[in-house]
């Protein structure tokens, strides 16, 4: 495990590959699913092992309605019972749940069971999970353009700082370090605002082999690089941003 070298205080990961994992082994794809659950809560736990303060993770995208109704709802059947099996555990170790996203969409039920974790762990401050659902990185600058229309903002008001605070991601900084697994080259509409400054990673891994080792190699990679935001100079890192 790295202890010394620089930790990145934000990790955004899209958790891809889950399907082509089942395929491989001649399994239903909710099997792959159900395995991506498990691999989660191991990044989880070893992140605040390794004291990163914030993870967001991509669940379900604005797009994957257009999967398989079953698979869908097998999706939606899996948030309820990952939210009975491990809320209570990850609030026991200090986990702050976050449910980002357009709640519109999803069913009543699987709704409350957001609020049930958001509100089982709301006074955690260990690590932030930000559980992106239903979730685009489009959707969330409308949603963002549209409540500020409501509240009456004026143009003359409208600056970067202003927008970030009606993003869906308010309450974390920007991530330092963003994670694609499954070999895919691109960031899938996942915080296209939120991201204009972090550091990429792609790896082959399937999503539910990822464990302790592979975000070791990313966090090496991130350990490895200068960030400069637009200077010539390595920036300095920015003081903690309380949740």
């Amino acid at each position: 495990m790295m202890t010394s070298a620089p930790m990145p205080r934000h990790v955004a990961i899209v958790m891809d590959g889950n399907g082509r994992w089942a395929a491989r082994r001649h399994m239903p794809r909710s099997f792959g699913h159900e395995q991506g659950v498990e691999a989660l809560v191991r990044t989880v736990r070893a992140c605040v092992v390794r004291g990163i303060p914030y993870l967001t993770v991509f669940a379900f995208s604005s797009e994957n309605w257009k999967r398989p109704e079953e698979e869908v709802s097998g999706l939606m059947n899996l948030v309820l019972v990952a939210v009975s099996r491990y809320v209570r555990r990850l609030a026991e170790e200090g986990v702050r749940i976050c449910i980002v996203g357009d709640r519109s969409r999803v069913s009543e039920k699987v709704r409350a069971s957001w609020q049930e974790a958001e509100d089982a762990t709301r006074h955690n401050s260990r690590l932030v999970l930000s559980v992106a659902f239903n979730y685009g990185g489009r959707w969330d600058m409308v949603q963002a353009c549209r409540r500020l229309i409501e509240e009456g903002v004026s143009p003359e008001q409208v600056d970067e700082a202003t927008v970030a605070r009606y993003m869906a991601l308010h309450h974390a900084p920007d991530p330092d370090l963003f994670i694609r697994t499954g070999g895919e080259l691109r960031i899938s509409n996942f915080l296209l605002w939120q991201a204009a400054y972090s550091e990429l990673y792609f790896t082959d891994c399937l999503w539910p082999d990822f464990d302790e080792a592979e975000l070791d190699r990313a966090l090496a990679a991130y350990a490895a690089r200068e960030r400069r935001f637009g200077d010539v100079r390595p920036a300095v890192e920015p003081a903690p941003q309380a949740a």
